[in-house]
């Protein structure tokens, strides 16, 4: 029961991870996208292009979180086949 509770644990960290690095890429792209568009496009138009890439991007980080959690819990936990950078191979 313990292991499932940790693993339920590492896979929503990672996920939340996911999150918040798809928020960073979302500000990163959106600073000169506006820029842009906002000469280039009415605000109706500008809303539906923002709404659809932000969900478009949070989906693909909770995605991505999800996936890198289940991929680093099977080798860490699993396999433990990971190299400490101190003692070697542990």
């Amino acid at each position: 029961m313990y292991v499932n509770k940790k693993r339920f644990v590492y896979i929503s960290l990672c996920v939340l991870l996911g999150i918040i690095v798809s928020i960073i890429i979302h500000a990163l792209i959106e600073i000169p996208v506006l820029k842009f568009f906002v000469n280039n496009l009415t605000w109706p138009q500008w809303y539906v292009i923002h709404y659809i890439g932000s969900v478009i991007l949070l989906a693909l980080g909770v995605l991505a979180g999800y996936f890198i959690g289940k991929r680093w819990w099977r080798i860490v936990y699993i396999e433990k086949n990971y190299k400490s950078r101190y003692f070697g191979k542990v």
